[in-house]
C-alpha cells in the first residue's frame, strides 16, 4: 500500500535533547586574574630554591627531607652556568666538561643510592641535590680568577671546598632518603665527584 506523502512545509526535523551535558568546571577560572603564576605552573618555587641554597651554605643546618626530595632543576642549571662562567673568567672554556661530568656523576650516584637506600630515589632528585651542592665550588672557581690555587693555600682551600660540597650533599641525601648512619658512605662518592670539579678549577 502506498503511504500518503505529507507536503513539505520547509521545517527541518530537530531531535529533542535526551540528556543534559555536564559542563566541565574550569580548573583555574575564566579570567586571567584567577590563573596561577607562570613560574608556579612550571614548577619553579623561589622559596624552596632559597631554602635549599641556605641548606647548602650552612652545612650544620638540619635539611628538610620533604623539600629536598623535589626534582627542582632550575637552581642546579643556574649554578652549573655560574660555575662555567667563573671558569670562563679564569680563561678556561669548560662548559662541555661541566655538563658532561655532571651527567655522568648524577647517573653514578643515582645507581649507587638506589642500591643503598630502601625507598629508592629518582634521577631528578639526585641531579637536584648534586647541582645545589655545587654552589661552594663556584666560590672556589671565583677565587681561581683572582689568584692561583696551585700553592699550599690553594690545596687547603680546595680540600675544604670539596669537604663542604660532599658533606652538604651527603647530609641532604640521608635526610631525604632516611639513610641514618650512612653519611660517610654517601659522602665518599660525592667527594670523588666534586674532586673532579675541583681539578677543573685548579688546573
Amino acid at each position: 500500500m502506498m503511504q500518503s506523502q505529507q507536503p513539505y512545509t520547509g521545517q527541518i526535523f530537530q531531535p529533542t535533547q535526551a540528556y543534559t551535558p555536564v559542563t566541565s568546571q574550569p580548573l583555574y577560572g575564566n579570567s586571567f586574574e584567577d590563573e596561577p603564576p607562570l613560574l608556579e605552573e612550571l614548577g619553579i618555587n623561589f622559596d624552596h630554591i632559597w631554602q635549599k641554597t641556605l641548606t647548602v651554605l650552612h652545612p650544620l643546618k638540619v635539611a628538610d627531607g620533604s623539600i629536598m626530595n623535589e626534582t627542582d632543576l632550575a637552581g642546579p642549571m643556574v649554578f652549573c652556568l655560574a660555575f662555567g662562567a667563573t671558569l670562563l673568567l679564569a680563561g678556561k672554556i669548560q662548559f662541555g666538561y661541566v655538563y658532561g661530568i655532571s651527567a655522568i656523576g648524577c647517573l653514578g650516584m643515582f645507581c649507587l643510592l638506589n642500591l643503598m637506600s630502601m625507598t629508592g630515589v629518582s634521577f631528578g632528585c639526585v641531579a637536584s641535590v648534586l647541582g645545589y651542592c655545587l654552589l661552594p665550588m663556584i666560590l672556589l672557581s671565583s677565587f681561581a680568577v683572582i689568584f692561583s690555587l696551585q700553592g699550599m693555600i690553594g690545596i687547603i682551600l680546595t680540600a675544604g671546598i670539596i669537604g663542604w660540597c660532599s658533606f652538604s650533599a651527603s647530609k641532604i641525601f640521608i635526610s631525604a632518603l632516611a639513610m641514618e648512619g650512612q653519611q660517610l658512605l654517601v659522602a665518599y662518592p660525592c667527594a670523588l665527584l666534586y674532586g673532579v670539579f675541583a681539578l677543573i678549577s685548579v688546573f
